[in-house]
């Protein structure tokens, strides 16, 4: 009773939604396009990605990083292509201006405020139905594919309820009951082998390879593939992860006639932000670009989806430029083969480590600099990581103001059917209320 008293309310929150997502409906006619195919008013699928921690710092950044040093004009990326406006990201009163993950992600999920580390419950620690819930409720699959372990704060947000973000194993166990088709990421540490018997025994086929996803061609599945995070992109000789998962999601979910809502994250995004690590954030939000692309290029050949991509939170402080020099210099960034702090740990380990240290960043090191590394080595890993990060922002000229996050807006992208609700400035939970306004009605009889 309490769950469908919240679903009561939250359909009431987000009637004044509704009523715009019902004139879009009566008001803007159905148009053929150059491809023959209708687009309807409002969609029948929809994407949520988010780039975690993914502030407009380092979005035009991004545009930097790619930009082809030949030609005279900065060529746009998906996010210069798809941006329609802003979004604040401020928790409930009680945990201030600068939000975390859980209570943002919640935001988003279920467009209410709520305590930093809150899982999709209100300051009260009671359950608030989520965007998952309300579309599985009108018969709509769901899925997500992310790059962190699958029980982390975002994903966790929108498929559970759980007082505290850090209970994943509490979080892992309650995924068996959400009935979402698809759950992609890293995370194998917290399904236990009496858990994972439990997801087969509800017909969830669970593979840990990504050489099985071809093997995969209906849903449900469940994919672990790594212990807790999947492999940094910087140094992932394979690649493309969160691309090929994002396209293996699409294919499944596409086979549900009643549509579905799908959840991408771009979760390391912000583990670079915390760690100042601008070389792994670029190729991270490289990744999650190609993601976005992926989902665009869904959205052209089914015109009845909605995308709507933004950040949670922004992470780190990034600065495109520092000290006094009018300069950034992204092309550096293409040397750095490894973080800082996996490299750091294997020069501690190695007696002619200099040669290491070039070979995974091969530029030419200032003597302060080479005094700075071989100092820091002799005090271990953790002074050398940051070293080796001083060395790098030195090189490309970057700024950060903290290793946390930050109380800034957000950019919100969108394409497709009802995008242009997100357009302008707004707030998280304004994001969640929009598309959860978009879902179809519910069955009368459930109403």
């Amino acid at each position: 009773m309490r769950f469908l008293t919240l679903v009561s309310l939250g359909l009431s929150a987000i009637i004044s939604f509704g009523a715009v997502a019902n004139e879009l409906t009566s008001l803007a006619p159905q148009h053929q396009t150059g491809t023959s195919q209708t687009v309807p008013a409002v969609p029948k699928n929809m994407v949520i990605m988010i780039g975690d921690g993914m502030g407009p710092a380092y979005t035009t950044a991004y545009r930097y990083f790619k930009d082809n040093p030949n030609t005279q004009e900065i060529e746009q990326t998906v996010f210069d292509r798809l941006l329609v406006g802003m979004s604040s990201t401020y928790p409930a009163r009680s945990s201030g201006y600068v939000t975390d993950s859980a209570a943002s992600a919640t935001a988003l999920a279920t467009g209410y405020k709520t305590y930093n580390g809150a899982i999709s419950v209100d300051e009260q620690k009671q359950p608030i139905p989520t965007l998952f819930e309300l579309a599985r409720a009108r018969g709509m699959a769901t899925g997500l594919a992310v790059t962190s372990q699958v029980n982390h704060a975002t994903p966790a947000a929108f498929m559970v309820h759980n007082e505290h973000r850090k209970n994943y194993v509490e979080i892992a166990e309650a995924y068996l009951d959400t009935g979402a088709e698809v759950i992609l990421g890293g995370g194998q540490k917290y399904f236990s082998e009496e858990l994972l018997e439990k997801f087969k025994a509800k017909g969830y086929q669970h593979i840990t390879e990504f050489s099985q996803l071809d093997g995969i061609d209906k849903p449900k599945v469940l994919g672990l593939f790594d212990e807790v995070q999947l492999p940094w992109v910087i140094e992932d000789k394979q690649g493309h992860k969160l691309r090929t998962l994002t396209q293996k999601a699409l294919d499944l979910l596409s086979q549900h006639e009643q549509g579905f809502v799908l959840l991408i994250e771009g979760s390391l995004i912000d583990w670079a932000g915390h760690s100042n690590d601008i070389a792994s954030a670029m190729h991270e939000v490289d990744e999650f670009a190609a993601a976005m692309e992926v989902v665009e290029q869904y959205v052209r050949e089914h015109q009845d989806t909605l995308l709507v991509a933004t950040a949670d939170h922004n992470t780190g402080g990034l600065s495109i430029a520092a000290g006094k020099d009018y300069a950034w210099h992204p092309e550096f960034l293409h040397h750095v083969t490894m973080p800082p702090y996996i490299l750091a740990e294997k020069l501690v380990e190695q007696d002619e480590w200099q040669s290491s240290l070039t070979a995974a960043i091969p530029v030419e090191f200032t003597s302060e600099q080479m005094e700075l590394i071989a100092d820091a080595r002799a005090q271990g890993a953790e002074p050398l990581t940051y070293a080796l990060q001083t060395v790098i922002d030195q090189h490309s000229n970057t700024g950060w103001t903290t290793v946390g996050h930050t109380g800034l807006d957000v950019q919100v992208f969108a394409t497709g059917p009802g995008a242009s609700l997100f357009n302008g400035s707004q707030d998280n939970t304004d994001i969640a209320k929009k598309m959860i306004s978009l879902l179809p009605q519910l069955p009368a009889k459930q109403q």
